[in-house]
């Protein structure tokens, strides 16, 4: 099973896109993101967590802070 990109709503208008640094989402938009494209709720959330970790987005407004550990 090959791994599916998840399209960033509106990636152009998020803040550090296209840059050196990860685009900036809120954990909504990035949740809502990979719902649109996930089959169930264990892989949004799974998908989340690894987007995290891995450093492919950066969390901005009330999670902004909180370590990758925590999700």
């Amino acid at each position: 099973m090959g791994a599916a990109a998840i399209p960033l709503p509106n990636a152009m208008e998020l803040e550090g896109f296209g840059g050196d640094e990860p685009p900036c989402v809120t954990l909504l938009e990035l949740v809502d993101a990979v719902s649109s494209a996930a089959h169930d709720d264990r892989e949004v959330v799974a998908t989340v967590v690894y987007m995290l970790r891995r450093g492919s987005v950066r969390l901005r407004g009330s999670f902004r802070d909180e370590p990758a550990e925590n999700f």
